[in-house]
């Protein structure tokens, strides 16, 4: 159990950690925010669906992805909102909708992914 949620509780720290930076790094700031944004979606919802699948291919059904799926949309709407009280930082409706995207393609990414390895 610990070893399928320790790695999302370790990724969301590290989205709230990157989140909470008065100043993004030059190296991270010459990265589109909608790539970061897509990206660390993409990695958080399939280490989700992985947790809630118990690491098993057959795992992977409507209810796990749709519940992976919310996690990582309350996830980014609680990272928009720490940013609210972040005064070099700005709360953003796109930044959820970019985690969103990301959420979505990671979902069926792996989806597809339990499909074809049946």
């Amino acid at each position: 159990m610990i070893s399928l949620w320790l790695p999302v509780a370790v990724w969301m720290a590290a989205i709230y950690y990157g989140a909470g930076m008065a100043a993004v790094p030059s190296t991270v700031a010459s990265i589109s925010d909608t790539v970061q944004h897509m990206f660390a979606y993409v990695v958080l919802a399939v280490l989700t669906l992985r947790a809630l699948a118990g690491g098993r291919r057959d795992g992977i059904i409507p209810r796990t992805l749709l519940l992976a799926l919310v996690i990582a949309t309350l996830h980014g709407m609680s990272v928009e909102w720490e940013q609210m009280y972040i005064p070099t930082r700005m709360a953003e409706w796109r930044d959820v909708g970019n985690d969103v995207i990301g959420a979505s393609l990671g979902l069926a990414a792996a989806w597809a992914w339990s499909k074809i390895r049946g």
